[in-house]
């Protein structure tokens, strides 16, 4: 039988600090679980171990980190695992359970004692859930003591954490991200909203102010768009809006930003002289388009020129909207200056 002789005093004292370290500094779950797992293979001898992550939307394992297991083997190791239920690491996931002193043999043969720790925490309603499994390994047969049992128990608890913490957070920077761009951008159409497009043109008109540069604002309105809603329903004029909005997205340059602003007006912010090159290229897209229910898409634009035409984001637009209200030919484009 292998040596048990494990100071379990001053091995919890250092899964302690490097666990706490790791839950507190750590820049990812793949740093803070390699820290942990090292500092408990240390403590408590083991010359191998492994996590699994439990993937609870699909039911299934997946390998996080190895310790002491050859790159030639951690593939067939990790198949072994994950494709087996009665696997006793995967047996682990599912019923939660494990077991301290699994004695098995290694690919070559050679005894040895595996412990498999299911990684539990707390979810909602104080329901537990399992996230995990980790598991540790010793040459030849090792007896867990009581002290030794009471150490994996923390270690595996604070691997436990570090999963759920680092899947709390991740969940969080994704709801924030979606959050933003919900914020930053037009349901319907996927392009910018207005109070991305307005903010985007202060910031254009304010560099403009500073490097004595010319700014294009063209406004964009579906020809007859009321006339098709009424005669074929919202769904058809939402269609029609889906298709313009592609065309301006591949018409405009990297550096434009295109936004719907409501209903089927869309601004277009182009950094220096070039709304009528762009307005043309979008007019000749959407000539392009399918009929839809009998109604030939086209749009008609005005464009206002910064600072010729308004010193500001307000009257930019505003002159844009009065020249494109104005305009009663359709498929047309019209600069403010010259309407």
């Amino acid at each position: 039988m292998a040596d048990t002789n494990v100071d379990a005093g001053s091995g919890a004292l250092s899964v302690l600090a490097a666990g706490a370290a790791a839950l507190a500094r750590a820049n990812d779950l793949d740093m803070a679980l390699a820290v942990i797992v090292e500092a408990g293979a240390a403590a408590t001898g083991a010359t191998m171990a492994a996590v699994f992550a439990q993937d609870a939307d699909r039911n299934s394992l997946e390998l996080l980190l190895t310790l002491g297991i050859a790159d030639d083997d951690v593939e067939a190791f990790e198949a072994e695992v994950v494709t087996n239920p009665e696997h006793p690491i995967h047996h682990a996931a599912l019923d939660r359970t494990g077991s301290l002193s699994r004695v098995g043999q290694t690919p070559d043969g050679a005894t040895m004692t595996g412990a498999d720790l299911p990684l539990v925490v707390a979810s909602s309603g104080n329901v537990e859930a399992c996230v995990g499994v980790l598991t540790f390994g010793w040459a030849g047969e090792h007896e867990v003591g009581t002290e030794e049992e009471a150490l994996l128990v923390g270690i595996a608890d604070l691997a436990a954490a570090a999963i759920a913490t680092y899947r709390t957070s991740s969940m969080a920077a994704e709801r924030a991200e979606w959050l933003e761009r919900v914020a930053l951008t037009d349901p319907l159409t996927g392009l910018a909203n207005s109070r991305t497009v307005s903010r985007v043109l202060e910031l254009e008109v304010a560099r403009a102010l500073r490097q004595g540069s010319e700014i294009s604002v063209a406004l964009f309105d579906v020809d007859g768009f009321r006339d098709l809603n009424a005669a074929s329903g919202s769904r058809a004029g939402d269609h029609v809006l889906r298709q313009v909005a592609s065309v301006l997205a591949e018409s405009v340059r990297l550096v434009d930003t295109i936004a719907r602003t409501g209903g089927d007006e869309f601004v277009l912010v182009a950094p220096g002289p070039a709304g009528v090159t762009v307005a043309r290229r979008v007019l000749d897209g959407v000539a392009k388009l399918d009929v839809v229910d009998g109604y030939t898409i086209s749009v008609s634009a005005a464009i206002a020129h910064f600072p010729r035409d308004g010193s500001d984001v307000g009257s930019l637009l505003e002159a844009a909207r009065s020249a494109l209200t104005a305009t009663t030919e359709p498929a047309s484009i019209v600069e403010v200056t010259g309407a």
